[in-house]
């Protein structure tokens, strides 16, 4: 049985014992750090109203961050001629075409965070679906990483622009910032986050959309939320 350090089982005892407003919980949770030792992510998960083993019901989408996600992003382009140089322009860290698709390939390597392609530049990139496709990597147009703009899907990934997709199970974690945001920050980001999520609701769906959400850093407990009508 795993054990808990202190910080945390004080934590837990110090916790809110009903569900609270969203500002609530990330004052509570940057008051209460699960770690001194790095700067944690909130992270957003909530539980949704759609039947995760429909084909038909999928529940994915990007979300710009207001805030930003204070995380470093590192972004790879797969595109040729002016496409490339564009990317390139826009601050992509990798940049290249048959070259990365072979090093994919040959070598696995998925050192980035996100991967953009040009629509003909996804023939080839097709080929590491086997490898992409597992770690969330894969480009896609419904996450605006499969365009014919680079810079601009370049720029959105380095300011802050996240992806989410529900699992299997129906849940759906996103990340939103850094617990060294300010309170205002944070809370404009998990407003976008919990918006996004709900434009993003299938038709199939029947009832409440978002049933819970709950609000943790890293290391930290869960904080349930109370979402209100504006929310």
């Amino acid at each position: 049985m795993a054990k808990h350090s202190k910080r945390y089982m004080n934590t837990l005892k110090a916790a809110p014992k009903k569900a609270v407003s969203l500002e609530e919980a990330i004052k509570f949770i940057k008051a209460h750090p699960g770690s001194k030792k790095f700067d944690e992510t909130l992270d957003v998960c909530m539980r949704l109203g759609a039947d995760a083993t429909k084909t038909d019901t999928p529940v994915r989408g990007t979300v710009k961050l207001p805030a930003g996600s204070g995380k470093k992003v590192k972004v790879v382009v797969f595109a040729g001629g002016d496409h490339a140089e564009e990317a390139k322009a826009a601050g992509a860290d990798v940049v290249g075409l048959d070259d990365l698709v072979e090093k994919i390939m040959k070598e696995g390597w998925t050192d980035f965070d996100v991967a953009v392609a040009t629509t003909e530049a996804m023939k080839s990139v097709r080929k590491c679906a086997r490898v992409l496709g597992p770690r969330g990597l894969m480009p896609n147009p419904k996450t605006g990483t499969v365009t014919d703009d680079p810079a601009t899907a370049v720029k959105d990934a380095k300011a802050g622009k996240v992806d989410f997709r529900m699992d299997k199970t129906g849940n759906c974690c996103v990340i939103a910032g850094k617990l060294s945001f300010e309170v205002e920050k944070l809370l404009s980001n998990v407003k976008a986050v919990v918006e996004a999520v709900q434009a993003a609701r299938p038709a199939s769906a029947k009832g409440t959309f978002i049933k819970s959400l709950t609000l943790s850093s890293t290391m930290g407990i869960g904080v349930p939320c109370v979402l209100t009508a504006a929310e």
